[in-house]
């Protein structure tokens, strides 16, 4: 497994060794051990979640407040997605920075996102299949939402109309009203 540490080097891009040949595609999405050894940390995952999403769809940026914070391991099984993480940890020298990243099927990289980031993603193609493994479990009463075109925070979307987005984060507040 290669491992890059990005501009805010607690997110860290995964890209796991891919074996192809005439029968098809294998490789390992998730290896504890493998993991640890190429990143140092040993997270304990207690949910997977799925979600499916159409073209032009934009989810987030969610986050979970302690003592029910998440670190999530994203990844694209179908699709493509460009998949940001937000610096909301206080006392970082990143806080208010962003990561952004393109994942794909095809490209099979994956992001590990630790507790203390808000997330988010658009997604790319017609469709795409989105699978992230957590830290903790959702906790509706925990989470929160931060609005996706904050200009405080200045992501840079690869979008040219506006995005679908959910009720839910129509309703996100800006990073300066988040009050962290």
């Amino acid at each position: 497994m290669k491992t890059t540490r990005l501009i805010i080097p607690d997110v860290i891009l995964l890209e796991p060794q891919v074996h192809i040949d005439d029968r098809g595609v294998f490789f390992e999405s998730f290896n504890k051990k493998a993991f640890k050894e190429a990143t140092g940390l040993a997270p304990n995952f207690v949910q997977d979640n799925h979600s499916e999403s159409i073209k032009g769809v934009l989810r987030g940026l969610h986050y979970q407040l302690p003592p029910k914070a998440q670190g999530k391991l994203v990844r694209v099984t179908q699709g493509e997605v460009f998949d940001v993480a937000v610096d909301i940890r206080k006392n970082s020298p990143t806080f208010g920075q962003w990561v952004g990243q393109t994942l794909s099927a095809e490209n099979k990289k994956q992001l590990w996102i630790p507790e203390g980031f808000a997330h988010g993603l658009l997604t790319l193609s017609e469709t795409a299949d989105f699978l992230y493994k957590t830290t903790d479990y959702y906790a509706p009463e925990f989470e929160r939402c931060i609005r996706w075109d904050d200009s405080d925070i200045g992501i840079k979307w690869p979008i040219k109309n506006p995005p679908l987005i959910s009720e839910k984060d129509e309703q996100g507040l800006f990073f300066r009203q988040i009050g962290l």
